[in-house]
């Protein structure tokens, strides 16, 4: 007797002995996936758009939406971003995601102008600190400008054995890989606002970028007119304003 006729007869005469204790398998229930919020282009991005040039790639949003550790998702990040998303508090988990996926959108297009294969040597003065895993003047790559030291510090996936006879620009070089650049900028952002308790906008912030004061913060705050609407930003422009003062580079260790 097959399976299916045995499970009929037992349905219908369930008192008899032989069919107790058969458990009628139930196939589980399908869990719908998250709707896959749209997350704004920045200026830049809409700028290279229009030009046909390599823009941010969608994909990439989804990457640091999924990495995302609930840390950085809670209402109590509210006070770190107020600036940028008023209502970040009263946001779903979704649109906070999306949010955050803007932010490093911005943040990208402020350090290295969407581009993945971007890097810059720390060769402007004497005695520029050296990378630590490298043994070479430290330079910064990717969509996030990191170093190879970065990977020792948050545990990213980049692997200098791989990549030192690999040309500059080459793609496949692990530090250049989108995905893995950003990864390891949510762990950096993540270590500065959960681990080292700092706001988001510091003068010891990893990037210069967040440095109140900073040239280059003016140039990541017009990345950020384009934050959602549900926000509810009014201006991107910056609130806080501080005079800029000597301080130790987080990645060179320098003063400037």
């Amino acid at each position: 007797m097959s399976r299916m006729i045995w499970i009929v007869v037992c349905a219908a005469l369930g008192a008899f002995t032989g069919c107790r204790g058969l458990v009628l398998s139930r196939p589980e229930p399908v869990q719908p996936k998250a709707a896959v919020k749209p997350v704004p282009l920045t200026p830049i991005a809409e700028k290279k758009a229009d030009l046909d040039e390599q823009t941010w790639n969608p994909a990439w949003s989804r990457i640091v939406e999924e990495a995302l550790p609930p840390e950085l998702l809670s209402r109590k990040r509210a006070w770190a971003v107020k600036s940028l998303c008023p209502r970040f508090e009263q946001l779903s988990d979704a649109d906070r995601r999306v949010f955050w996926a803007y932010f490093f959108q911005g943040l990208a297009g402020a350090e290295a102008g969407l581009k993945p294969g971007a890097n810059v040597s720390h060769t402007d003065r004497a005695g520029a600190a050296r990378d630590t895993v490298t043994g070479r003047v430290v330079r910064s790559e990717g969509l996030l400008q990191l170093t190879y030291m970065d990977g020792q510090r948050y545990g990213c996936d980049f692997d200098w054995e791989k990549d030192k006879d690999l040309p500059e620009h080459d793609p496949a070089k692990t530090i250049l890989q989108p995905k893995n650049n950003l990864l390891c900028g949510v762990k950096i952002l993540d270590n500065q606002l959960i681990a080292q308790h700092k706001p988001l906008f510091s003068r010891s912030s990893y990037w210069s970028t967040l440095q109140l004061g900073r040239p280059s913060f003016q140039v990541f705050i017009k990345q950020m007119a384009n934050v959602p609407a549900f926000c509810g930003a009014r201006t991107a422009e910056a609130r806080p304003h501080m005079k800029a003062t000597p301080r130790r580079h987080p990645r060179t260790g320098t003063r400037h």
